[in-house]
């Protein structure tokens, strides 16, 4: 089956931003006496919003509802981002902009949806995406499919017919579960396991290398773009 659209991750993959969620569901766990540790952050990591502040509420014994706790986070999230600290990883807007040009791409990403549109709007590609779903718009988080399946279906793909480029171990296994071909771009902070890996056709160094691939696949070098 021909490839023919690209779904991207938006957290470690087209922003540096996965230490900012740490950061903040660090803060808020303080604020209730709680220490927030490695293993908290590699749990939810993939989680959707109402998933990572229910466990959040939970951790942290806040008398707050997750919808409350959820709330707190993003806000902190959203502040960041227009502070600039959430940059675009390098080569990542080349990126988008050049597949875009040439097949329909989505987002498919475990962000809140306020976050989702607050970095494409900041970093000036929202009309660059045909869709974009936040995993809060689906039943289940990554690891589960759905975020990806949902993506491919607002283009009008089967997750057969659609690349995906991942950088964490949840994100690579949602989107290979999806029936996508993964192109793994591994998180150098949060790296995937190799189990993960092993679900990625291919594996990137930046996003330099990742555009590459993309347009190697869609031209049906399979081949050189695994560099197998």
């Amino acid at each position: 089956m021909a490839l023919a659209a690209v779904v991207f991750d938006l957290d470690g993959v087209l922003v540096d931003s996965e230490h900012l969620w740490e950061e903040n569901w660090v803060a808020y766990a303080a604020r209730h006496r709680t220490e927030w540790t490695a293993e908290d952050t590699a749990s939810v990591q993939g989680m959707s919003a109402p998933e990572w502040a229910a466990y959040l509420a939970k951790r942290s014994g806040t008398p707050e509802s997750a919808a409350e706790v959820e709330r707190a986070v993003v806000d902190g999230m959203i502040a960041a981002i227009e502070a600039g600290e959430a940059p675009l990883l390098p080569g990542a807007g080349e990126m988008v902009r050049e597949v875009s040009a040439k097949v329909p791409v989505a987002l498919a990403s475990s962000a809140a949806r306020r976050v989702i549109d607050a970095v494409l709007d900041k970093h000036g590609l929202t009309g660059e995406f045909s869709a974009t779903v936040s995993s809060a718009e689906v039943a289940r988080g990554k690891p589960s499919p759905d975020v990806y399946l949902e993506a491919a279906a607002r283009l009008g793909r089967s997750g057969e017919e659609c690349l995906g480029v991942e950088d964490s171990s949840n994100g690579i296994r949602a989107a290979a579960a999806a029936g996508l071909t993964v192109i793994a771009l591994p998180n150098p902070v949060y790296p995937p396991k190799p189990d993960a890996l092993e679900l990625a056709a291919a594996v990137a160094e930046n996003n330099d290398d990742v555009r590459r691939k993309l347009l190697a696949y869609l031209s049906g070098e399979f081949a050189e773009a695994s560099g197998r």
